[in-house]
């Protein structure tokens, strides 16, 4: 996938300036495409070059002068297009992997230290990925919405987001155990 796939995804429910757009990023698409905002509005542009994306400037009062990006059809034509190419297997690029990968060479109390922070800022991912889905359901059940919603694309990539950051946490949890646990049978020996 390129950024522009994730740019081009993160416009299709509302015209967006790119400030809005490096908000929406931050809660939403970071969570599968990570860019900088840097790369957004580089990426913007290419995308308005490439006819993919249309722009207009949106005058303001006491304020800069913003520019407001939507999808075109050539767009909209580029993300099926995109859609029906064969998805490439998801890999694992995780330097706290690498540091469990070598737990019994290292510090022990450190790398509990640094898997308990990954644990906290997953569990705080899954309580906002929890508030993102009940606020895109409403007071409608999870099965309503899946049948009814509006749109469910965003609700089923939060979804995917909810069940990473959740198995990120119970694997730091259950790390810090199996770490604690063996620290104290050595102590005992």
């Amino acid at each position: 996938m390129a950024l522009r796939h994730a740019v081009l995804a993160a416009l299709l429910d509302e015209e967006l300036s790119g400030y809005q757009l490096v908000k929406a990023f931050d809660l939403g698409v970071a969570n599968f495409w990570h860019a900088q905002p840097q790369q957004l509005y580089a990426e913007l542009t290419r995308l308005e070059k490439d006819g993919l994306i249309t722009g207009r400037e949106v005058v303001q009062e006491n304020r800069p002068n913003k520019r407001l990006f939507k999808v075109t059809d050539a767009g909209l034509a580029e993300l099926d297009h995109f859609t029906g190419t064969a998805a490439k297997p998801s890999f694992m690029r995780d330097d706290l992997v690498v540091k469990v990968q070598a737990a019994d060479h290292v510090d022990t109390d450190t790398l509990i230290g640094r898997l308990a922070e990954r644990a906290a800022m997953a569990e705080a991912k899954v309580e906002l990925f929890g508030k993102l889905l009940r606020t895109m359901r409403g007071d409608r059940t999870e099965e309503e919405f899946l049948r009814h919603g509006e749109r469910v694309g965003p609700y089923l990539t939060c979804l995917r987001g909810l069940a990473f950051e959740q198995g990120n946490h119970d694997w730091c949890v259950r790390t810090i155990a199996v770490l604690r646990e063996r620290a104290a049978a050595d102590v005992r020996e």
